[in-house]
């Protein structure tokens, strides 16, 4: 067994875990969805958005409460660093507790003395995720939003785009097609810089970088996309591709573009991670439901893979209840992972966040 269980956060609809370090200490930022609304059937799209996403410091070999931040229907927190100054990109689907709004301006915080002060509000439609990154000398911070659904309309931008640092903030630079954005991941191989997009409606697209824009390279999936994840592992470039509605796939890199490798798992494909010890390359990756939204089995297994020089090896299986996330990091001369739960086996918000000592 690589996974022990050491200690559990008590969240409600966790969506995302960010770990990151400001000095000499390390925290773990969880975005919470909702609270269950007493008295109302479950459902997973349901609740009382209103809540707020919780920090937590590494202290004493476990994390401890340590402070919170405003973000209604939480759905992902970055962090990332600009000029020596911290940041926090938060993401917040929709407001509320029926009907919900999902027009919501997206806050960008900076670290000042020992406080995240808000410095930035983006207009945002269902915003999934940010992701910060670098083409060169240039620095963009990318936004995953949009709902495809009848009743719900957008006074905000609508499409997932991206933000480009102009030196004093994050202007807009350019707008995609996906309407109900998910995930990004940005990477170089072979001197060529790419950007991953998952969306859940349209194709899930890998763009290069051409020096000024951003042009489609290769088509993953029509529908269903949540997370690109790439590694490298014995020489081989390798990119994971979870899909929620159908089969997630392992790709490799043949020299001129990703082709299939193998598969990682059916439906329920959310989230993935990667973890590096020594010439040892691990794969984690998080299940999230399966079924219909309204009647969710959110009681699935999600697992861990290692790379043998062929291909990804099944080597864990670990429980997951709406798994959203996971980061792995080390701390104390151990190898921790924390996975995110977001809906009980009842549909209920209520389910920890866990945190596992992992052997290596």
């Amino acid at each position: 067994m690589m996974l022990t269980e050491h200690q559990r956060l008590p969240t409600s609809g966790a969506r995302g875990v960010a770990f990151y370090t400001l000095g000499s200490v390390s925290y773990l930022a969880i975005p919470q969805l909702a609270r269950d609304i007493p008295g109302t059937p479950p459902h997973m799209n349901g609740g009382d958005s209103d809540v707020e996403a919780q920090i937590y410091r590494w202290d004493g070999g476990r994390f401890v409460k340590d402070d919170e931040l405003p973000l209604s229907g939480g759905e992902d927190i970055e962090y990332f660093t600009m000029d020596n100054t911290a940041y926090l990109a938060t993401a917040g689907v929709r407001a509320g507790h029926g009907p919900y709004e999902y027009n919501v301006d997206q806050k960008i915080y900076r670290r000042v003395g020992d406080d995240w002060v808000a410095f930035q509000s983006i207009p945002a439609f269902a915003a999934k995720q940010w992701r910060f990154f670098s083409m060169g000398n240039r620095r963009f911070l990318a936004l995953a939003q949009g709902l495809a659904l009848p009743h719900i309309e957008a006074s905000n931008p609508r499409t997932s785009c991206v933000f480009e640092w102009n030196g004093s903030r994050f202007a807009p630079f350019t707008t995609l097609e996906g309407l109900w954005g998910y995930n990004w991941e940005a990477f170089e191989l072979q001197g060529r810089q790419f950007l991953g997009y998952a969306d859940h409606v349209g194709r899930s697209t890998l763009y290069e970088w051409q020096g000024a824009s951003f042009t489609p390279a290769q088509q993953f999936a029509d529908n269903g996309g949540r997370c690109f994840r790439y590694l490298e592992a014995a020489g081989s470039a390798l990119l994971a591709f979870a899909n929620i509605r159908g089969e997630s796939k392992l790709y490799l890199w043949d020299g001129a573009s990703f082709r299939y490798h193998q598969v990682l798992s059916g439906p329920g494909g959310r989230e993935f991670s990667v973890i590096r010890e020594g010439a040892q390359v691990y794969l984690v990756q998080v299940n999230f439901i399966e079924g219909d939204p309204s009647a969710p089995r959110t009681d699935l297994k999600s697992r861990i893979y290692a790379w043998n020089n062929r291909q990804m090896e099944l080597v864990e299986e670990f429980p997951t209840f709406g798994g959203t996330d996971a980061a792995a990091f080390r701390l104390d001369g151990s190898w921790w992972l924390a996975i995110s739960n977001s809906l009980s086996r009842e549909v209920r918000f209520r389910t920890d966040t866990v945190i596992y000592r992992m052997s290596i």
